[in-house]
């Protein structure tokens, strides 16, 4: 059987980046080598200008289970700093981005997809955050992150038994956006993302950093907005009914 190295994956069709997570040997789980990589394959990504929406999979049934602990050279501070980088530039990432979950979503997978503006799950994919089963503490940044997206008592039932919830749970409880069935989930992926690259990249690049805190910055923004034409197009293209032509970004 051919072995199959870990790494990240990436291309770009039509706006739409997709990065697959493949590792299939250990469940696409990430090793050191793979958390390593991945700020550097995000900016370059971010600063393709034919990239207005970034997908984020996993190889095959699963999306991830973790990280390889098989590749921790010495206990895990190091593995984990590595992990804590790669989730911050993913959520730094200035397009938008979608977790595309099938399987499970496991420790480090939920870190990255939690990470993500949005995350699609297909039915029957698991999800969980499992430090407590290893005697980890979990960063702070993540575990804020985590609790703004589930709120706090979500956030504790996942982080203090490490037990995996279902998608019906996990869709209640805002850690996933959409549910879909076996087979529905990429073909609703694909055109959502379809929709996403056709809006003004400049409406979500400043929606995304108010929405994640970020409130000081509507000077900026404005001038942006003044600078790109995007109004004027968006507001000409309603008047003639047609589509807009957005190209702040471009």
């Amino acid at each position: 059987m051919e072995t199959v190295e870990p790494r990240l994956v990436d291309s770009v069709t039509d706006g739409v980046a997709t990065l697959v997570i493949s590792n299939p040997a250990k469940r696409n789980a990430m090793t050191s080598g793979m958390w390593r990589a991945l700020p550097d394959v995000l900016g370059r990504l971010a600063a393709d200008p034919a990239v207005r929406v970034l997908v984020l999979t996993g190889a095959g049934d699963t999306f991830c289970a973790g990280a390889d602990i098989s590749t921790l050279s010495e206990p895990g501070d190091e593995q984990q700093a590595l992990a804590v980088r790669a989730e911050e530039a993913l959520a730094a990432f200035p397009k938008p981005t979608l977790a595309s979950v099938r399987g499970y979503c496991v420790g480090g997978g939920s870190q990255l997809a939690g990470a993500c503006d949005l995350r699609f799950a297909e039915e029957g994919s698991r999800f969980g955050i499992t430090p407590a089963k290893l005697g980890i503490v979990y960063p702070s940044s993540s575990t804020r992150r985590l609790t703004a997206l589930v709120g706090p008592a979500t956030a504790k039932y996942l982080l203090f038994s490490g037990e995996l919830i279902d998608t019906e749970r996990a869709l209640r409880t805002g850690f996933v956006d959409e549910v879909h069935p076996a087979g529905a989930l990429a073909k609703r992926v694909e055109e959502f993302c379809r929709i996403l690259a056709s809006r003004s990249l400049l409406t979500q690049a400043a929606a995304k950093e108010f929405a994640d805190g970020h409130l000081d910055r509507d000077a900026h923004w404005t001038a942006q907005a003044r600078g790109s034409g995007d109004t004027a197009e968006g507001v000409a293209a309603f008047l003639e009914r047609r589509a807009p032509r957005f190209t702040y970004g471009l």
